[in-house]
């Protein structure tokens, strides 16, 4: 029996958080608060085989975001910053502040937390018209762990100075998450948040709407 697409919202409101540790950053608890979503299959729509829950969460200085995958078999042999991550298992967050799909960051975060960043032109219609790898997200912080479950977590914290606006309640833009993952026999999986319909991840009309609530 074949399963049906995952009904969801085309929209995310990411919750202010409440209380961070001393770094800053959320807490466990904090994260329990955070709103999650599943990843589906991008060109269908179904479960994936391997489950993706994401979270986000703000505060004036940080965006944070969270993957906790389910991954019994690790493919990752990248080691310096804006190799081709998306070869191989990866997650990635894609933000559009203007929302015309022309101009968006591009975020990949490795099983071994190698990092990809970059400015992508697109022409709005799914083609890109340059992905400028120079630009990146400056402090930056990520990290990657198994936890005890064996889920491999990714944790992201981009800090606020990267955007265009301060980061307060209303701000809205257009967002996607994604994520690539190879089994042992060499198929590759491709999850995002809201499905583009192809294997094909830069498509900015199939983005989320995402608002800081």
């Amino acid at each position: 029996m074949c399963s049906l697409p995952v009904e969801r919202s085309p929209s995310y409101c990411c919750e202010p958080l409440r209380s961070v540790t001393q770094s800053g950053f959320p807490s466990t608890a904090d994260w329990e608060r955070c709103v999650p979503v599943e990843l589906v299959d991008t060109v269908t729509g179904r479960p994936p085989h391997q489950s993706t829950e994401v979270r986000f969460g703000w505060s004036p200085e940080y965006l944070h975001i969270r993957f906790v995958c389910q991954d019994d078999y690790v493919i990752s042999d990248f080691t310096e910053r804006d190799q081709p991550l998306y070869e191989q298992d990866v997650v990635e967050l894609f933000i559009d502040e203007q929302g015309d799909g022309r101009n968006y960051i591009e975020l990949e975060v490795s099983p071994h937390n190698v990092i990809f960043d970059a400015l992508i032109h697109n022409n709005g219609e799914g083609s890109i018209l340059k992905a400028d790898v120079t630009w990146q997200l400056e402090g930056l912080q990520t990290a990657v762990e198994v936890d005890r479950q064996g889920h491999r977590v990714y944790v992201i914290h981009i800090p606020a100075s990267n955007f265009n606006s301060p980061l307060t309640k209303g701000v809205c833009w257009r967002v996607n998450v994604y994520r690539i993952d190879e089994n042992v026999q060499g198929d590759r999986e491709y999850q995002a948040w809201q499905p583009t319909g192809a294997v094909n991840f830069h498509i900015p009309a199939r983005f989320g709407y995402f608002q800081l609530g």
